[in-house]
């Protein structure tokens, strides 16, 4: 884990001269980690590995993957990595084998090896039974299965998966899950995958870059991120127009308040004891406290920290609105 597979130093896209969709970023990737893109519909994840995957060069600054420059090297980068994009791009009318074995056309793979190294791949996913069908008679979650094959068909070192379960229903997403754990812990694949759910950067990332408005705006371990809140988070509203931040920063254990429109949301350490003396003080001073909630830090609290905002799905870009439509509609087939 101490070897820096992707390395970004500076890492700038900028379209037409004024948009810049990705800026200044810095990370690095240690091998045999999964790495999470956490952030919004257009906040410049996509963008972000377009250029690693030297499909975008960059405007500004650069990357390097496994010490080959994705600007200067493509051919080499394009060699040692798989990606798996978030539109489905299986031709519908061949079968998934069929599919599997174009890309690996693609690479130059010979026929014989090709072969061997579908059928494993295929059973990886388990879509051994369907790798005869036409891919316009799979459902969702078996065309995701099926990116992820092609993905894998050149035994890359690194793994780009662009919102990998889109559009999945749970139990779906939930199993496309165990397959990425699969690829980390039984081939030490290193992975980057971006994702917009919370949950599941939780649920695999090692480490997590949030990005917002091609930023990142910070970067850690999951569990490191939800700590660095300092405790639990205590929402509350009352039926007074007051603001009574003060009042509840008094409260002993308290450690932040901050008034977003009608409630007040507050750091606390030892979020169960500190809630009801939060409680009585307010009512000592006669106001009426009409909404409460007690949570644990989770990634949603991080970004809200970090951002001062919830995550934007409704502020996307027209091109990524019609991605994941087109997405979601075939995962719905």
């Amino acid at each position: 884990m101490s070897e820096k597979i992707i390395k970004a130093e500076g890492l700038t896209k900028v379209f037409n001269s004024h948009l810049t969709a990705v800026d200044h970023v810095n990370f690095d990737v240690m091998r045999g980690e999964i790495f999470g893109f956490l952030g919004p519909n257009g906040a410049g994840k996509t963008t972000t590995i377009h250029m690693l995957t030297t499909v975008l060069k960059p405007t500004e600054g650069g990357a390097t993957v496994l010490g080959f420059d994705i600007a200067k090297q493509a051919s080499e980068v394009r060699n040692v990595i798989g990606v798996v994009p978030q539109e489905y791009t299986a031709d519908e009318d061949l079968t998934g084998s069929e599919n599997v074995l174009l890309c690996a056309d693609l690479y130059g793979i010979r026929r014989g090896v090709a072969k061997e190294r579908a059928l494993d791949l295929l059973k990886l996913v388990e879509l051994t039974d369907f790798k005869d069908k036409r891919v316009q008679t799979y459902s969702g979650g078996m065309r995701r299965r099926l990116e992820l094959a092609c993905g894998l068909i050149n035994i890359p070192k690194v793994l780009f998966l662009d919102e990998p379960t889109l559009g999945l229903d749970v139990q779906t997403r939930t199993a496309t899950w165990e397959y990425i754990r699969k690829l980390k812990k039984e081939y030490g694949m290193t992975l980057f995958m971006t994702t917009h759910y919370l949950e599941e950067a939780d649920a695999l990332c090692d480490r997590v870059a949030i990005i917002d408005h091609g930023k990142i705006v910070v970067a850690g371990a999951p569990e490191e991120l939800k700590n660095s809140l300092g405790g639990d988070v205590i929402t509350l509203a009352i039926k007074e127009n007051d603001d009574v931040s003060e009042l509840i920063r008094t409260v002993e254990h308290v450690k932040d308040v901050k008034k977003e429109d009608s409630s007040y949301r507050i750091k606390a350490e030892y979020g169960e004891v500190t809630t009801p003396f939060i409680i009585e003080t307010l009512r000592r001073n006669g106001y009426t406290v009409t909404k409460l909630a007690l949570t644990e830090p989770t990634l949603n609290e991080v970004y809200l920290e970090y951002t001062g905002k919830s995550m934007r799905d409704t502020e996307e870009s027209s091109e990524s609105f019609m991605a994941q439509r087109m997405t979601m509609r075939r995962a719905r087939a």
